[in-house]
């Protein structure tokens, strides 16, 4: 099986990456960069290497900017809604990648009710945005348990590692998504224009 990782700097993603590999899965990764500090790209480069040494397999990596499209949808829509928006474009992202690639599903390390996008609710509004398969291998983990697997494989001190914070993530998140509030702020954004450019530039990133 071939997945579409969704991966970030932090410590969750590179855990549901190592428990899929374990399983044999292919991986490509994506990481959707909000900002120019260049610390989160090394921080994944070294995590993915990581991966690879432990589980004896290649890793792919894209690079993509999300910042611009963050910066639409905080310009045309509630803040409160920026979040949500936020992962659905995301998975949208990821879609159009897997279909590049011929991959089965899309990984993801959401823990649910761990964060303020992570309730039932804003799961399933992110997750409607796209008809691939979603993963999500950590969905019933304490955040205690990721974070000693993390340090059992080897990735936790470069996760911990300082970079820069979204700068996007709203003082008050809606934690309970309606469908008719996303549907009304979707309507003031271009979609198809925005996904199509972002994935056209699309950089694959040497690990090594």
């Amino acid at each position: 099986m071939k997945l579409i990782t969704l991966i970030s700097g932090g410590i969750d993603s590179p855990v549901a990456a190592h428990l899929m590999l374990k399983k044999g899965c292919e991986m490509t990764a994506i990481h959707l960069k909000n900002s120019t500090d260049k610390r989160q790209l090394e921080k994944i480069k070294k995590i993915l290497k990581t991966l690879e040494k432990l589980h004896n397999t290649k890793i792919s990596l894209y690079s993509i900017d999300h910042a611009q499209t963050l910066e639409k949808i905080t310009k045309k829509c509630d803040t409160k809604l920026t979040c949500i928006l936020c992962r659905r474009f995301m998975y949208r992202i990821a879609e159009e990648i897997a279909k590049k690639e011929k991959a089965d599903a899309i990984l993801t390390g959401e823990s649910l009710g761990q964060v303020a996008s992570q309730t039932l609710d804003n799961l399933y509004a992110e997750h409607s945005s796209t008809r691939t398969r979603v993963l999500r291998p950590l969905i019933g983990f304490d955040k205690s348990e990721i974070i000693n697997i993390s340090k059992d494989i080897g990735t936790y001190e470069t996760s911990i590692l300082p970079d820069t914070s979204c700068p996007f993530t709203p003082k008050y998140p809606e934690t309970h998504a309606k469908k008719k509030d996303i549907e009304s702020a979707e309507k003031k954004l271009d979609i198809d224009t925005i996904i199509k450019k972002v994935t056209k530039k699309a950089k694959s990133i040497d690990i090594s």
